[in-house]
């Protein structure tokens, strides 16, 4: 579907000024974030996506910031704001963060970041608890073990660098299912200072104590829950591939 997109300009008045300078803004603010969007070369935004701000409709809010569909030159990016009520000074420690994923392949690819912004790769796709709603018949057992794969591999790689998402107990809102990939979003949480624990959270997300849980083992059965924790303790001991290997096996991957 072709998106509609309105030129950054226009996003000085209302209602689009509450999208640049969400939750508040002074004319002043939002004309300084409209040609810093310039400079980062963003033509225009598009209103699209599952979220609503008042009666505009968005990819995501979150804590730190408000993200769009955006247009950079002629390519169609995401386009994450920072919230003038953000306890975060700039966008710098998660471009930081972002770039550090990227180097073992994790996460949306990042583009450019300023003081207010950070672009990305836009990756289409649904939230992984909207997309697990959709798989029925021959084939989704299939399916579903092929996405949750490739998403703990992407974990696996995380660990190993020292990094922790650390809001991986949440799937709904950090796993993004698309027609060719499926990716892990949204490292503003994200440390190098802490333990990480990404295989281990993301696991028992899947298969231990939420509601996902539930429905993953309705359309496979993985092992025993004893088995699982063993494998998870043993992991968690020694992150070794071995090890790594060992899980998935008993997941049933």
């Amino acid at each position: 579907m072709a998106l509609s997109f309105i030129s950054i300009k226009k996003f000085s008045d209302d209602p689009y000024s509450k999208i640049l300078g969400y939750p508040n803004a002074t004319n002043r603010q939002l004309k300084s974030r409209i040609s810093e969007l310039e400079k980062l070369k963003i033509k225009s935004i598009s209103l699209t996506g599952p979220t609503t701000l008042g009666n505009l409709a968005i990819l995501g809010k979150g804590y730190v910031g408000i993200v769009v569909i955006a247009k950079r030159g002629n390519k169609e990016v995401a386009l994450k704001i920072r919230r003038t009520d953000s306890q975060r000074k700039n966008m710098k420690n998660e471009s930081s963060l972002l770039q550090l994923v990227n180097s073992v392949d994790v996460g949306p690819k990042m583009i450019d970041a300023s003081k207010n912004f950070l672009v990305m790769e836009y990756l289409e796709g649904e939230k992984f608890s909207k997309w697990i709603e959709t798989l029925k018949g021959i084939g989704s057992a299939k399916k579903l073990k092929s996405t949750i794969k490739n998403i703990l591999e992407d974990c696996y790689r995380l660990d190993q660098i020292g990094f922790d998402h650390g809001e991986l107990s949440n799937i709904s809102k950090h796993v993004i299912v698309g027609k060719t990939k499926s990716s892990l979003i949204d490292f503003e949480s994200g440390s190098t200072q802490r333990r990480p624990s990404n295989v281990t959270s993301i696991s028992q997300a899947f298969f231990i104590g939420s509601g996902i849980s539930k429905k993953t083992q309705k359309i496979f059965k993985s092992s025993p829950k004893e088995k699982i924790i063993q494998a998870l303790k043993l992991y968690k001991q020694e992150k070794s591939q071995e090890n790594f290997e060992q899980l998935l096996k008993i997941l049933k991957l």
